[in-house]
């Protein structure tokens, strides 16, 4: 359930530092916190990146060392100036009376921050994730309380992200959960494939419309009018010719690497004899 706020659209980098940050945890910790990173708009807040932070937590009290925080985030800003500090993660599954502390100190680094918590002990035999925005609560001139309020969750990638997320899907079927990369032959050979399945879809759904088997829907067919228009109209001759063009200046450079492995192979030899 959420309620009216932003979007939290989530990378799978974050979610795989997380999970990496709480398998390192020190002996005897029970959750592991950091800092998330990422942009902020009207409607969306994307988290790109995050780093975990050090922090000593007992039933009465809670230790965060916020200078490493501070430190990693100025390094993090040499190399990503757009990322900024949007809010703070924990692993488990509930809010405890330390997450309220620990998000008043992300209170003041960032402008109404958002709390990611990450089931990564699978308490529900699943990884929950959810997200929260903090509001005041209580009688005015009174006591004044934190109530944590969800947010919907999204998961997005980039396009150099899906690489990785296609191959951690392929070591679901295998019985070792491994799996290597493929090379770039095979890669392309299966975008094709997927490309071509995708098309069959499509022209199979266009010839339902056509015979009457399945009513049509406006919006697909904003999106197919889009997809048509964005197809280059370039001439079979000149495609044919950019294609080889492409080809063999890929192997030509693939001549070259393998030329410069051999050369530099053939000198280590020569340096140990």
């Amino acid at each position: 359930m959420s309620v009216h706020g932003p979007m939290v659209k989530i990378h799978p980098v974050v979610l795989a530092s997380i999970t990496d940050a709480y398998e390192r945890r020190n002996e005897g910790a029970s959750r592991v916190i950091g800092t998330l990173l990422g942009t902020i708009d009207k409607q969306t807040v994307e988290v790109t990146n995050c780093f975990s932070v050090p922090h000593n937590e007992s039933e009465d009290e809670v230790a965060v060392d916020m200078e490493f925080a501070k430190n990693m985030y100025e390094l993090h800003k040499k190399v990503s100036p757009s990322e900024v500090i949007i809010g703070w993660y924990a692993t488990g599954y509930d809010i405890t009376e330390h997450s309220v502390l620990i998000h008043e100190y992300y209170s003041r680094e960032a402008q109404n921050p958002i709390h990611l918590t990450v089931d990564t002990a699978l308490q529900s035999g699943k990884m929950n994730i959810r997200a929260y925005v903090s509001a005041q609560m209580g009688v005015p001139g009174k006591t004044v309380g934190v109530m944590f309020t969800p947010l919907s969750v999204k998961y997005i990638y980039y396009d150099t992200e899906r690489i990785g997320i296609d191959l951690l899907q392929r070591t679901r079927a295998s019985p070792s959960r491994t799996d290597g990369l493929t090379s770039d032959l095979c890669q392309v050979g299966g975008a094709a494939a997927r490309t071509q399945e995708m098309l069959s879809t499509v022209l199979a759904y266009i010839e339902d419309v056509l015979s009457g088997k399945v009513t049509a829907d406006n919006s697909v067919g904003r999106f197919l009018m889009d997809l048509v228009n964005k197809v280059p109209k370039i001439p079979v001759e000149d495609f044919e010719t950019m294609l080889n063009s492409n080809i063999n200046d890929l192997l030509m450079v693939t001549y070259l690497s393998n030329l410069t492995q051999a050369q530099i192979a053939l000198n280590e030899k020569l340096v140990i004899m």
